[in-house]
């Protein structure tokens, strides 16, 4: 078995030798052996490359020039002493004439190689027939409205959630090793190897191709309405990866239709970030939207929503008139179940309510679907969206720090989210990165705040990474740089971070901050400098995703109302 990686690789010319070629969907749990024979700083991708072939003791492979990664996984890959037969096979940028001869030539080097290596005849009548056949079992593209997962390779894992948060909705595979369209008629079995080359080469383009001047799969009819075919784009980035970062920026603000980035490194790690940014996308594009249940039908209608975050379980208690009867905010302990339990317990005797009372209620936040409460679940993305336009109506950018993640989110006039971003990698920029620094300080949370606004001296914190930070604060403490100026320079650090998830979506005034940090005067104001526009923070800021939550289950109660009395 020969295994490949790339789109372009040709698959159908081992056929000729009478071997199966497969392709290579690498999704390790780690990266513990390619990070012992490689650079740390490879893309994700060249790394589970090396870490399946490692693991499944591959012998035979084909890769394709397509970025130094990939060369430099060849170099690691030929070292092997099993290795038996790898190949690098050159790829043109073009898709002209003599690009196509010069492929068509590499082609034939290629099978050259593999025949002195196996002791097979090339038969090319064998390689022809293989490629009319693969032309014949080419999956049809959807003959109804589709999601496209575009971008670098995403692999079986991906593509799995991709489709499960769109439900019923087609997903087309439009990533560099996706579809191979080989929409090139066969040629004569004389000249297989020129017309095999402009067949490959004329597939939809993959970033490295000059030819790629639009989104994969962006050729078919875009548009948001229900007689279009695409209806949004998840354009996949991995992480290191120059090529597809770079192609983001170009596209998150040409393309016709709604698209989210997501980045990962490939390993079955980022499942959890996963599920929330895609179930927002299928938010963001109306898809399959979950009916709230309802408690009870008829009566006063009560709804509550509970944020089930990592620093904090959040609850509150609503009436028809969308007044606020009831807030909690509860630590999240070990059990999200009991917290969420309790937080619910509290804002509704703050309500002098039941919960037999309530008419439907909505659980987001990380803990949303795992609360042990009979409610639906919405991402925080759609709540914090929805809280944001209640807490203030003219804000069209929410900046939401909490304690795991950071998010930024553009909404419109009816808080609907029109486009998201999210930082929830690593600890930096985060409540948690602050309240690691305040341990560091032997300060609670409230009092660094306070203490962040008296300061003299700018002091720049120069790592972002929470380890390294909190090694440089207890530096500077033994320097005896006054406190005041440490606290300063990580609310700058928090700031910065923060800023540049604004940039990177295109944030606008209004702002409004959401989240606990909201709550920390010295970062709102550091933050305020660094987008220069005041940023407004309402005194229910750290309960808003909650308040999104009991909005967006008020709504659904009385549109059936309504329905009803219809």
């Amino acid at each position: 078995m020969v295994y490949y990686t790339c789109r372009y690789a040709p698959a159908e010319l081992f056929a000729g030798f009478g071997e199966k070629m497969e392709r290579l969907d690498p999704n390790p749990k780690n990266f513990e052996c390619s990070d012992s024979c490689a650079h740390p700083n490879l893309c994700g991708f060249s790394k589970a490359v090396i870490e399946e072939v490692n693991s499944r003791n591959i012998t035979e492979i084909i890769l394709t020039d397509c970025c130094d990664a990939m060369r430099r996984t060849y170099d690691v890959l030929k070292a092997r002493p099993d290795m038996k037969f790898i190949y690098l096979l050159p790829l043109p940028h073009k898709n002209g004439p003599a690009e196509i001869k010069l492929f068509g030539q590499e082609l034939k080097e290629l099978a050259e190689a593999y025949g002195h290596y196996s002791g097979r005849r090339f038969d090319v009548q064998k390689a022809a027939d293989a490629y009319r056949k693969a032309q014949d079992e080419i999956s049809p593209k959807p003959d109804r409205p589709y999601v496209s997962l575009s971008g670098a390779h995403g692999g079986e894992m991906l593509m799995e959630q991709l489709k499960s948060a769109m439900g019923d909705v087609p997903v087309v595979d439009d990533t560099c090793t996706g579809n191979r369209e080989l929409m090139e008629k066969a040629g004569s079995a004389d000249s297989f190897f020129d017309w095999y080359a402009s067949a490959l080469l004329n597939m939809t383009p993959c970033m490295r191709m000059l030819a790629a001047q639009t989104l994969e799969g962006a050729n078919r009819t875009p548009g948001p309405d229900p007689s279009s075919r695409l209806l949004g784009t998840v354009f996949h980035t991995i992480k290191f990866c120059d090529y597809y970062s770079f192609r983001y920026m170009d596209e998150k603000d040409a393309s016709p239709v709604p698209l989210v980035k997501i980045e990962t490194d490939t390993t079955q790690q980022s499942e959890g970030q996963l599920k929330t940014r895609l179930d927002a996308f299928r938010e963001e594009l109306g898809l399959n939207q979950r009916k709230i249940k309802m408690q009870k039908k008829e009566g006063a209608v009560y709804t509550a929503g509970i944020d089930s975050g990592s620093a904090s379980t959040d609850a509150v208690v609503m009436d028809e008139n969308k007044k606020i009867l009831g807030r909690a905010i509860v630590p999240t302990g070990a059990g999200a179940a009991n917290t969420a339990q309790k937080a619910l317990e509290e804002a509704l005797a703050q309500a002098g309510l039941k919960e037999e009372d309530l008419t439907a209620m909505v659980s987001t936040g990380y803990g949303r679907e795992t609360i042990g409460v009979d409610s639906t679940s919405v991402t925080e993305i759609t709540c914090h969206a929805k809280g944001a336009n209640f807490l203030h109506p003219e804000a069209r950018t929410v900046v939401d720090i909490g304690g795991q993640d950071s998010k930024v989110i553009r909404i419109d006039e009816n808080g609907s989210v029109l486009n998201f971003v999210m930082n929830d990698k690593c600890a930096a920029g985060t409540g948690r990165f602050l309240e690691m620094q305040a341990r560091a300080l032997e300060m609670t949370m409230p009092q660094m705040s306070q203490k962040g606004l008296e300061w003299k001296k700018d002091v720049e914190i120069s790592s972002m990474c929470t380890v390294f930070a909190e090694s440089e604060v207890v530096s500077l403490v033994a320097q005896n740089v006054d406190t005041a100026d440490i606290i300063h320079g990580l609310n700058k650090s928090v700031a910065s971070k923060t800023a540049a998830l604004v940039g990177r979506i295109g944030g606008k005034p209004e702002f409004i901050m959401t989240g606990g940090v909201a709550q920390n005067q010295g970062v709102v104001k550091c933050l305020e400098e660094k987008l220069g526009a005041p940023i407004f923070v309402s005194g229910d800021a750290q309960v808003c995703g909650a308040i999104g939550a009991a909005l967006i289950a008020l709504e659904s109660v009385l549109s059936q109302r309504q329905q009803d009395r219809a």
